[in-house]
């Protein structure tokens, strides 16, 4: 399994790599977040668990950090085969 840091997550944010899933879309607005509260959890967190995925046996990060008010939140990551960052989830902890 190829270890990915935080600085790489970071930078994929600070480029716009990535892609949001319907399903994190949808959590934003339950959790009343916006993209910049996801993409400052990634840009001021740290990753506290890395998880293999059973059926795609794809590594996902978990990532902790604050958003733009402070609020404890997660994101759950994964690089996909193109180097894109694709944001499975996040929600307020």
């Amino acid at each position: 399994m190829t270890q990915v840091s935080i600085t790489h997550l970071r930078q994929l944010i600070r480029t716009l790599s990535y892609a949001v899933s319907t399903h994190a879309a949808d959590e934003l607005e339950d959790d009343n977040l916006t993209i910049l509260d996801l993409e400052n959890v990634v840009l001021s967190g740290q990753i506290i668990e890395r998880q293999r995925d059973r059926g795609t046996r794809e590594t996902k990060y978990v990532i902790q950090g604050g958003t733009l008010d402070g609020t404890a939140a997660e994101v759950v990551v994964k690089v996909g085969h193109s180097g894109k960052l694709f944001i499975i989830t996040v929600y307020v902890i």
